[in-house]
């Protein structure tokens, strides 16, 4: 599923950049956060992310068999939970809960922008896994699963992964075009939003996240996906962030920045 960066402080709340420093980008963390800190607020995020999606299915599935209002059930507490995180984590770590947003961030400071550096993706990448690995035995065992049972909910079919695309582009789109266009402080409606919409109009219902991914592999319940079909997932969700940067390049050109 999910994920993002942002931070909620308005532009005035914002101290001033020393004198020959790089001011950080709209909704990226403070400079002075530690990386423990950051690393921390990441796994915690992504396990609280996971908990909610995973979570949420249970009971859905436990209240009722109609499976549109188990998506409903499921989708719903996705976006006031996802909101929530990026509201709450977002000035500690850009909220991002999702390796393919850590990997855009770095490539776009790689490229001269602001953004994370080598060693911060190679210490939030983990978290992220970690996270959402935990996140999901934790639902498992509030409801009374099984710790660890692997899902066999088989989503291999090609459409499926074409949502994947589809929706993982759409975030990076989103979140990296509310950067370019200085309005990063709406991500936590806009992003919860998205995915939350997302869900039902793709047909894979918007993982979009590789360590969301992983975490729900480990589930065998409503949110659950086979671990053979981690890999065409995980594959289609890097495409789709490589897709979701050329569309912002292509749409947020320099100089055409918003009204």
């Amino acid at each position: 599923m999910t994920a993002a960066e942002a931070a909620p402080t308005a532009e005035s709340a914002k101290p001033a950049a020393e004198p020959g420093s790089v001011a950080p980008a709209p909704g990226a963390a403070p400079p002075r956060t530690p990386l423990v800190a950051r690393a921390a607020a990441e796994l915690i995020g992504t396990a609280l992310l996971v908990a909610v999606v995973v979570g949420s299915g249970i009971q859905a599935t436990e209240l009722t068999k109609d499976v549109g209002l188990q998506l409903l059930a499921n989708s719903t507490a996705t976006v006031f939970g996802l909101g929530i995180l990026i509201l709450l984590l977002g000035p500690v770590s850009g909220a991002h809960f999702n390796p393919v947003v850590t990997l855009a961030e770095w490539w776009t400071a790689r490229r001269g922008g602001p953004g994370v550096t080598p060693r911060e993706v190679a210490v939030y990448v983990p978290a992220q896994i970690v996270g959402a690995i935990a996140g999901a035995i934790l639902a498992d065992a509030m409801f009374g699963e099984p710790l660890v049972k692997w899902s066999t909910h088989d989503r291999s079919a090609g459409h499926l992964l074409l949502g994947e695309v589809v929706a993982t582009a759409g975030l990076i789109l989103l979140i990296f075009g509310l950067a370019r266009a200085n309005r990063l402080q709406y991500a936590p409606v806009a992003v919860a939003s998205y995915i939350g919409a997302a869900y039902w109009f793709t047909s894979s219902t918007s993982f979009a996240n590789p360590a969301v991914t992983i975490g729900r592999a480990f589930t065998d319940t409503f949110a659950g996906i086979a671990p053979g079909s981690l890999a065409g997932f995980i594959g289609m969700q890097l495409v789709g962030g490589v897709v979701g940067l050329a569309l912002v390049a292509l749409i947020f050109m320099p100089g055409r920045s918003a009204e």
